[in-house]
């Protein structure tokens, strides 16, 4: 994985070059006066004189506190916090990716990150533009209006509605018909996202297993519901291997000294219709528990792209193939069920869902969101289709104590339009997402895109609140919106949803965009 290089880095290599090259010569000076002083080999000690340690203290001192100047200035640029500005603006920015939400075409995101453990809520926060408390009062609602108003009420975003809320707080400080239910687009992301790491914490992980029927002697390729499942030579770190997988089964069947098998896959894990309700599309793949690479015939992480017919025939065929590679026969794979008697011969295990909900929300990816609302369904004893993941949603929602009233829940991935959500409910949740109380949400918004760096904001903000804003986007004809966190002038940490529904794409996220970049340059009091 490339990391390019970051803005701040960009504008700031002068200043640093410059500092390297100050501190160099003293450097060089110091360790000129420490050969000097010792030596170049091993310090000898005149018979009848006492050795120096003070000598050698304070030339090491000297030394290390040159060394220490140079790689602390080196490393800058630092913010009021203390914190080093590249390395938090990398933290969000590992794939410095480009995603591509509904309905567009633009440049293709990149892998997910390394697996990682979701940071605390002040390191979360902190990163998000500040320190995690503040000292000055929230803004105005009459002054937030005087700046607000005038930026959303204009044709660009048709009927829409809107919401601030102090994050400190909970209090909601603007909005304009924010329990008015609108077609949230990818939005709904949010929503999927609070849902599964609630039913399931950030740390679970989904497992696809090769089991082996010792009556039929038939090797069964059973999905797990884990959609990144790699069958890449050198796919993302973390990432499950369908590769592993194959020599992990060889070998356990080598033991059992079997050479030929039936191949089989099951994919009876998410029951129902596998196709979406928009009908065949290149921003989503056919839903089905067993899948290599969400199904994409390039070479792509994310975004539109062409998807094979059958992910799960052709994973099990991929399969096969590997396990030829090592010496072990198998038919053509068909469908079929691991019965209680198979025996696992093999598993491999998604990153963490911290990660896979990162990955979702910062490249809206569609077929993780809805591996995602199936998965909180089977979590809550609930059908893995359509309607059961919706109900299992809305569910724990409900244990969230989140506003529901207007919300209609029809997929995880909001692909449809019939899905309806509330700027309160999106702001509700990612307040809640930053209380210390739920560790556990922290990763929706640790995963929201920051704008001019990663995903779906990668290409925006060009001239705005660059790396200040990070939000969830959401497109499809007729439908633009924008739900996340910014930090405002006076360091107040601010969650705000807007939901539009002009037609004009371009002129709508231009309004969404100045929308929040005014909120991030008010002090509004």
């Amino acid at each position: 994985m490339v990391v390019p290089e970051l803005r701040p880095w960009r504008g700031a290599r002068p200043r640093v070059e410059r500092i390297a090259d100050a501190v160099r010569p003293s450097l060089a000076r110091v360790g000129d006066a420490l050969r000097r002083s010792i030596g170049t080999g091993s310090p000898q000690v005149r018979r009848g004189s006492r050795p120096r340690p003070w000598l050698y203290t304070a030339t090491a001192a000297t030394a290390g506190l040159a060394l220490a100047v140079g790689v602390v200035t080196v490393s800058g640029p630092w913010d009021s916090s203390g914190q080093r500005t590249a390395e938090r603006d990398r933290a969000v920015a590992l794939e410095a990716a480009r995603g591509t939400d509904h309905g567009s075409t633009r440049g293709r995101a990149g892998t997910p990150r390394e697996t990682r453990t979701p940071p605390s809520a002040p390191s979360v926060l902190t990163g998000l533009g500040g320190t995690a408390t503040t000292v000055k009062s929230a803004p105005g609602g009459k002054a937030l209006a005087a700046v607000l108003d005038p930026l959303l009420k204009t044709p660009a975003l048709g009927r829409h509605s809107a919401s601030v809320v102090d994050v400190a707080t909970g209090r909601r400080l603007y909005g304009t018909a924010p329990g008015t239910p609108l077609t949230p687009a990818s939005t709904i992301k949010i929503v999927t996202a609070a849902a599964a790491l609630s039913a399931l914490g950030p740390d679970h992980r989904f497992t696809t297993r090769a089991t082996y029927e010792p009556d039929t002697e038939e090797v069964v390729l059973v999905g797990g519901g884990d959609p990144t499942l790699s069958a890449r030579k050198k796919p993302a770190p973390g990432t499950a291997r369908l590769s592993d997988l194959a020599e992990r089964t060889a070998a356990a069947l080598a033991k059992r000294g079997v050479r030929k098998v039936t191949l089989s896959y099951d994919e009876t894990l998410y029951p129902g219709d596998r196709r979406h309700p928009i009908g065949e599309n290149t921003n989503i793949a056919e839903i089905t528990p067993l899948m290599t690479d969400e199904a994409r015939t390039d070479d792509s992480g994310s975004g539109a792209a062409p998807r094979v017919p059958d992910p799960a025939a052709d994973a099990a065929r991929t399969f096969g193939e590997l396990l030829r590679k090592h010496g072990v026969e198998t038919s053509p794979p068909g469908p079929s069920k691991s019965s209680s008697r198979a025996a696992t011969l093999a598993s491999v295990s998604s990153p963490p869902l911290s990660a896979l909900v990162e990955r979702m929300l910062t490249n809206s990816d569609n077929d993780i969101a809805e591996a995602l609302a199936r998965h909180t369904a089977i979590a809550t004893g609930k059908r893995a289709d359509f309607a059961g993941a919706s109900a299992a949603v809305r569910a724990q929602l409900q244990k969230l104590k989140v506003p529901l009233k207007g919300a209609v829940l029809r997929d995880g991935s909001g692909l449809d339009r019939r899905d309806r959500l509330t700027a309160d409910l999106l702001t509700a949740l990612l307040v809640k997402a930053a209380d210390p109380a739920h560790p556990e949400l922290r990763p929706v918004l640790t995963g929201l895109p920051v704008a001019g760096f990663t995903g779906t904001l990668s290409g925006r903000y060009a001239d705005g609140a660059g790396g200040v804003v990070r939000a969830k986007t959401g497109t499809l004809t007729g439908v633009n919106t924008l739900a996340g966190t910014v930090v405002d002038r006076d360091g107040r940490l601010l969650a705000f949803a807007f939901l539009g529904t002009g037609a004009d794409r371009g002129a709508a996220q231009d309004a969404l965009d100045k929308a929040a970049t005014a909120l991030a340059g008010c002090g509004c009091r």
